[in-house]
C-alpha cells in the first residue's frame, strides 16, 4: 500500500492525448502510467473520452496503490491559455529594496489582470525581468538601494469554464484538483537528455523556478506570505 505522501499523480490533457502517470516521490519511479491518443485533428478538448479515460484507469490505480486517488496534478495543452503581461514601477526613493515592495507591486499586478481579464483564473505568475535604476536582472536582488524599481510580470490565465468542465468531470470519481499547469510553461524546462515531464512538473510545483510566484490559501497562519510561498527569496 502507498501512503498519499508517498506518490503523486499527473494528468497530461490536450486535443491529441492524455496521459495518466503516478510516480513515486522519493526517487520518481513509475508506478502506473497509460496514454490515449486521438485519431482526429480537432483542437478541441474531449470531456468525454476524458471521462472515459479516467474511469478505465482509476480503479486500476487506486487497486495497485491499496489506496484513494484524491488529488491529481492536472497539465493541460490547450490555445485557450491567455497571457498578459504586466510592468509595475514603484519610486523607491533610495531606499532598499525588500519583501513589502515587492508584494506590494505583485498585488497591485494582480488587480490590475483581474480588472482586464473576465471570467479566467490566473494559473501561473511569472515575474520576468527586475529593473532597478535602469540596470536589468533575472533575479529579485533584494536589500538593494534604487531611486526607481519596476517588475515586469506574466500571468498565464485559463478560462474559469474550462476549470469547472475538469472539476465536474474529477468529481465523479471524487477526485480534486491539486494544481493546474500549463503544458507550454513546464516545456521551457524539459531536456530530452535530463528529465522527463513529469518530473519536471513535480518540480516546477516545488519551486523549481525562483521568478513564479505560488498563489496561496489565505487561512495560512504559520508562515508569512513570502517566506512560505514565495520561492523569490530562497
Amino acid at each position: 500500500m502507498e501512503n498519499d505522501l508517498n506518490f503523486e499523480v499527473f494528468l497530461f490533457f490536450s486535443s491529441e492525448k492524455i496521459i495518466l502517470s503516478v510516480n513515486r516521490k522519493t526517487d520518481f519511479k513509475i508506478i502506473f502510467k497509460n496514454e490515449f491518443f486521438f485519431e482526429n485533428n480537432s483542437t478541441q478538448l474531449n470531456f468525454n473520452k476524458l471521462d472515459s479515460f479516467l474511469n478505465d484507469n482509476i480503479f486500476k490505480i487506486e487497486k495497485i496503490l491499496g489506496n484513494f486517488v484524491e488529488k491529481i496534478n492536472i497539465i493541460i495543452e490547450t490555445p485557450d491559455f491567455f497571457n498578459l503581461q504586466i510592468s509595475m514601477k514603484k519610486h523607491n526613493h533610495n531606499e532598499n529594496i525588500n519583501s513589502n515592495i515587492i508584494l506590494y507591486l505583485i498585488k497591485s499586478a494582480m488587480h490590475q489582470c483581474e480588472k482586464t481579464v473576465h471570467n479566467k483564473r490566473i494559473i501561473h505568475i511569472l515575474i520576468d525581468n527586475y529593473l532597478i535604476d535602469n540596470v536589468h536582472f533575472t533575479e529579485l536582488p533584494l536589500n538593494q538601494k534604487c531611486k526607481n524599481f519596476s517588475l515586469d510580470i506574466s500571468f498565464i490565465c485559463l478560462p474559469n469554464e474550462l476549470i469547472k468542465d475538469i472539476e465536474k468531470t474529477l468529481k465523479k470519481f471524487q477526485i480534486s484538483i491539486n494544481q493546474i499547469l500549463s503544458a507550454s510553461y513546464i516545456d521551457k524546462y524539459v531536456s530530452d537528455t535530463d528529465i522527463n515531464f513529469f518530473e519536471m512538473t513535480s518540480k516546477i510545483i516545488d519551486g523549481h523556478n525562483k521568478n513564479e510566484v505560488k498563489l496561496v490559501n489565505k487561512i495560512s497562519k504559520n508562515k508569512g506570505f513570502f517566506e512560505k510561498f514565495f520561492n523569490l527569496f530562497s
